[in-house]
C-alpha cells in the first residue's frame, strides 16, 4: 500500500498566504501540476477529497507516455503499469459483422514504449508521490467546499476541515470534468447535456495465459481495441483493453441520445459482449 505523506492539519495564518498555491485533486492532471510548481521552486499544497489519490476512480485504461516523458523521465523504470500496448487495433463493426484493422509492433514493448494499460488508483497514487518528493504538500481526506476571494480575486479555498480554510494568490481546479471550483469561478459556462457522454465498464478476471492465448500476446505485452459501431442507434464507441490478469470492455455513450433510446447502458454492453467478433 502507498503511504502518502500528508499534513494531519492544514496550515492556516490569518489572512497572509499559506502557500505559493493550491492545487484541488490529485488526479493526473492536479499532480502534474504540483510537481512542475514544487521543481519550480514555488510552496504548493495539493488536496485530495479522498483517503489517498486515485481511491474514488474507478477508470483504467491507456496511459500514453509522451507528455509523461517531460514529466517523469524514464517513468516506464517505475510507473505502476499493467501491460504494454504492443497490439492496437480499430474495429468497424455492424450487427453481426467486424472489420479491424490490426497494427502490432514489438517496438511499442520496448523503451521509451507508446502505451501502457494501467489501473488509475494505482497510477494516480505513483504521481502523487512524484509531487510529494518534488516538494508538494499532500492533504488527503479533505474536501475543498468553496472558494475565498478579496477585492474580486480568488484568494484560496474553503474546506470540511475545522479551521481548514487555505490562502494562496494561485488556485488551480483540478477536480475533474465537472469543475464544482470552475463553476463557482464562473468558469464552467453552460451545460449541455449535448456535451456529454456517459461511460460504462465491465472489468472480467481471466488468468493471464488465458488473455494471452486469447489476444495473442506474451509477457507484459497487451492490446488495446476501439471500436466503431458498438453502439447501435445511439452515437458513441467502445473498447476493449487487457490487463495483466484482467480484460476490461465497456461503452461510450451520448447522453440525450441514450435517453431516447431508451436502452440501459449495461443492455448494450451485453449486446457488444455476445458479438460473433467480441464474445471469442
Amino acid at each position: 500500500m502507498w503511504e502518502p505523506s500528508v499534513a494531519d492539519t492544514p496550515p492556516t495564518s490569518g489572512n497572509s498566504p499559506d502557500f505559493d498555491a493550491i492545487v484541488v485533486g490529485a488526479g493526473p492532471a492536479g499532480s502534474a501540476a504540483a510537481i512542475e510548481l514544487a521543481r519550480s521552486g514555488r510552496s504548493v499544497v495539493l488536496v485530495e477529497r479522498g483517503p489517498f489519490p486515485g481511491s474514488k476512480n474507478m477508470y483504467g485504461g491507456v496511459v500514453y507516455g509522451r507528455i509523461l516523458d517531460t514529466l517523469v523521465p524514464r517513468w516506464w523504470t517505475e510507473a505502476p503499469i499493467q501491460r504494454w500496448v504492443t497490439r492496437r487495433q480499430t474495429m468497424m463493426m455492424t450487427g453481426e459483422q467486424a472489420l479491424t484493422v490490426d497494427y502490432r509492433t514489438e517496438a511499442w514493448g520496448r523503451p521509451p514504449f507508446n502505451g501502457a494499460t494501467a489501473y488509475r488508483p494505482d497510477f494516480d497514487s505513483w504521481l502523487a508521490d512524484k509531487a510529494v518528493q518534488a516538494g508538494a504538500t499532500l492533504v488527503c481526506s479533505t474536501t475543498v467546499t468553496g472558494l475565498i476571494r478579496s477585492g474580486g480575486r480568488v484568494v484560496g479555498v474553503r474546506t470540511d476541515r475545522p479551521d481548514g480554510d487555505l490562502r494562496a494568490p494561485v488556485v488551480v481546479a483540478a477536480d475533474g470534468v465537472n469543475s464544482f471550483l470552475a463553476k463557482e469561478a464562473g468558469l464552467y459556462g453552460e451545460v449541455d447535456p449535448a456535451n456529454y457522454t456517459v461511460g460504462v465498464k465491465e472489468t472480467i478476471a481471466l488468468p493471464r495465459h488465458v488473455i494471452d492465448e486469447r489476444f495473442a500476446v506474451r509477457g507484459d505485452h497487451g492490446v488495446d481495441i476501439e471500436i466503431i459501431g458498438a453502439t447501435g442507434d445511439v452515437p458513441g464507441g467502445g473498447f476493449i483493453y487487457t490487463n495483466t490478469d484482467t480484460v476490461s470492455i465497456g461503452l461510450v455513450l451520448s447522453m440525450p441520445a441514450l435517453a431516447r433510446s431508451d436502452k440501459r447502458p449495461e443492455e448494450l454492453l451485453a449486446r457488444l459482449k455476445a458479438h460473433p467478433a467480441v464474445r471469442p
